[in-house]
């Protein structure tokens, strides 16, 4: 028998929410009988965007929160203030071992917090990072830390790159994954006082694939798989990568649509253009993952649609499936 998956779901967190958040679901659970959804949130609420719906009634699971946190109300205030937010009361479904996972569209740093407090570290996990997959011209690369740890030491760095490569190898199937530090430059020289101190320890992990610095300028060429740094570092380059895709497709519009040939050139290029944008869309991607977690939390883009939401819910399959955590452990040395 096919092991069962079950994630709690924030029904109530994202700008889209409920509506794409539970239609995500039941996309989900109707393409994978191995996975069950815990739909968190008002259950008058969930229950009446339900009935739209033809689903495996055993694959979903109403669990009634009356709260929500909002993204503009302080994180750590609104987890201990809000016990019945469906962040919370999904997170305790993870803690108390009743869900493999937990996945939110909803406040950031509320995510985050709740990560840390409700569901806890891995012992021996100094630093839960949080690690969006981004596309580049040869495959996805993971970008470890992009929200979490602003103020990071160099062994955290160090454990970011080693849950960085559990996680590519288990979930995204890239044997032994490439890991780069992001610096000013890639001689093993340059950088600032973090970067520096790091180098020297990744360099002398064997049970990484370290092969040095990379530059931001680098990444789209895909050549690392996992991407480390610190979170100050890592949201920029998330951020700027965003912004400037969106302005790029935004500019070849525009240059399509300037002339009747340009038009008809449009046309003919259509298909093709749009099988290689495909690559560069993270919405096949889902969420990114909390890393280093008594379970798995993973934090979807709070302008989700249902097809972001399915494959988030189809990633935290993989990850159970995949042991992730308990490989985790074991790259980490954690001494139960």
């Amino acid at each position: 028998m096919q092991r069962m998956t079950r994630v709690a779901l924030d029904a109530m967190g994202g700008d889209n929410a409920p509506v794409q958040i539970i239609k995500g679901a039941i996309e989900a659970i109707n393409e994978e009988p191995s996975i069950k959804v815990f739909l968190v949130g008002k259950e008058e609420v969930i229950y009446k965007e339900l009935e739209a719906y033809t689903y495996n009634k055993e694959q979903i699971e109403v669990v009634n929160a009356t709260e929500e946190i909002t993204c503009d109300e302080a994180p750590v205030m609104a987890i201990r203030r809000k016990k019945d937010s469906s962040i919370v009361v999904g997170m305790k479904l993870v803690k108390e071992g009743k869900a493999d996972a937990f996945l939110s569209a909803g406040s950031t740093g509320a995510v985050l917090v709740g990560g840390q407090l409700i569901v806890g570290r891995i012992k021996g996990v100094e630093r839960p990072p949080l690690a969006p997959l981004i596309p580049t011209e040869k495959r996805p690369a993971l970008l470890i830390d992009c929200g979490a740890n602003v103020d990071a030491r160099a062994s955290h760095l160090v454990q970011f790159a080693k849950m960085g490569s559990v996680y590519m190898e288990g979930v995204m199937n890239i044997e032994n994954p490439r890991v780069a530090i992001v610096n000013i430059g890639a001689e093993e020289e340059k950088g600032n006082a973090l970067v520096k101190e790091t180098f020297p320890y990744l360099k002398n992990c064997t049970d990484i694939n370290f092969i040095g610095n990379i530059e931001a300028r680098d990444i789209p060429k895909g050549v690392a798989d996992v991407i480390v740094c610190e979170a100050f570092v890592g949201n920029v380059i998330l951020k700027l990568y965003e912004g400037v895709a969106t302005s790029l497709l935004k500019k070849i519009k525009e240059g399509f649509m300037s002339s009747f040939k340009s038009k008809m050139g449009a046309l003919l290029s259509k298909k093709a253009l749009k099988a290689t944008l495909k690559d560069f869309n993270t919405d096949q991607y889902g969420g990114a993952p909390m890393l280093g977690l008594n379970g798995l939390v993973v934090k979807a883009h709070g302008s989700s649609n249902s097809i972001e939401i399915k494959n988030a819910i189809k990633q935290c399959k993989l990850f159970n499936e995949q042991n992730i955590n308990q490989k985790i452990k074991e790259k980490i040395e954690v001494v139960e």
